[in-house]
């Protein structure tokens, strides 16, 4: 039996249909977080950004994220190992660091339900960045969460 092309290629040699299908749609990176200045840690809320359909996990404009959100992160292959606020179920970090992906992501389950229904995602725990007021009043450790 053939293994699955992220267990065969490496990220950076992956076709745009890899890479894209590689994200589990858990929306943790479409998170707002904050950066203490002095030990660069990073917090995550449960505030996400304008652009995402809060009920889907996805991103509304996700061709025009860059433009309608400048500092949206666009990932890239060479971006995500110094990512440090990549959560640790996020499928490119996983992959970059030489591990699997989880039985929840869609493409080992072959449902894009699994991430929701293991409690993965943003679903259901999130408010839009238009409705949250303070951020400090946001903080949360649930992205960080690793059910894998």
């Amino acid at each position: 039996m053939e293994k699955p092309f992220w267990e065969t290629v490496p990220l950076e040699e992956m076709t745009q249909q890899q890479w894209e299908s590689l994200c589990d749609g858990c929306a943790k990176c479409c998170l707002l977080k904050l950066e203490d200045e002095d030990t660069l840690e990073i917090a995550y809320t449960d505030v996400a950004c304008r652009q995402l359909d809060i009920g889907n996990c996805r991103c509304m404009n996700y061709a025009e994220r860059s433009r309608l959100v400048p500092d949206c992160v666009t990932l890239t292959p060479k971006k995500i190992p110094d990512l440090a606020w990549m959560p640790k179920t996020c499928a490119y970090r996983r992959i970059s660091e030489g591990k699997g992906l989880a039985w929840w992501h869609p493409l080992v389950s072959g449902s894009a339900d699994t991430v929701h229904e293991a409690g993965i995602s943003a679903r259901g725990r999130v408010i839009s960045e238009r409705k949250a007021g303070d951020l400090e009043d946001h903080i949360v450790d649930w992205p960080e969460e690793d059910f894998s």
